[in-house]
Parts: C-alpha cells; structure tokens; sequence
C-alpha cells in the first residue's frame, strides 16, 4: 500500500484521487504566504521603484535633449499618460556614431 500511495498508482475515478485532489486544494490555499516568501528577493524588491520605467523615443521627435520641458511633452504622448516625469535621457548610438534613438527614464 505504500507503494503504491508513494507512487500514486491509482486511476482517476477513485475516491483516492479525489482525496488527493482535496489536499492538494487545502494545501493551496491555506499555506501561510511567508513559507514562500523569500528574504534576497524581499530586500531586493524594496530599492527598486516599480513606478519608474524607460521609454525608446526616437531622434526625429526630439529635437533638444537638453529640453526636459519638451520631451516630457513627447514622452505624454507616445504614452498617453497625463504626468511624467523626465529623470534621466541617454542618447542610443548605433555602430556608426549616430544616434538611433534616446532612451528616456520616467516616473
């Protein structure tokens, strides 16, 4: 019988399977959260800001870099949010030199 209970040797329609299905059920839903959570991955979670993002604007809609005031402007359009805030824009090159692209960092 432990064989077969380790092996689980029985077929779908017996009540043996439905018990097993049950605790498994049970087993989901009322395990504690905090046995799954892990403690790097919690820590790691508090410095990173999951309001920030990073948006590839393309150079011909950018004419000043400098000018936050206007790329925010482009930035409110290509993403349709209401309020962005412009942190950081870098300038994407390609193997040329010449610039492909920015890559602006919102909040």
């Amino acid at each position: 019988m432990l064989r077969k209970l380790f092996f689980w040797n029985y077929a779908r329609n017996t009540w043996q399977w439905d018990v097993l299905c049950v605790v498994i059920l049970i087993f989901i839903f009322l395990t504690p959260k905090s046995w799954f959570e892990n403690s790097e991955r919690r820590g790691l979670a508090a410095h990173q800001n999951p309001a920030a993002s990073t948006v590839l604007v393309s150079p011909e809609l950018i004419e000043n870099a400098d000018d936050t005031g206007q790329v925010e402007q482009v930035v409110r359009t290509l993403t349709g949010r209401a309020e962005v805030r412009v942190l950081k824009v870098r300038k994407v090159f390609d193997k040329e030199g010449k610039t492909r692209g920015y890559e602006v960092d919102i909040r």
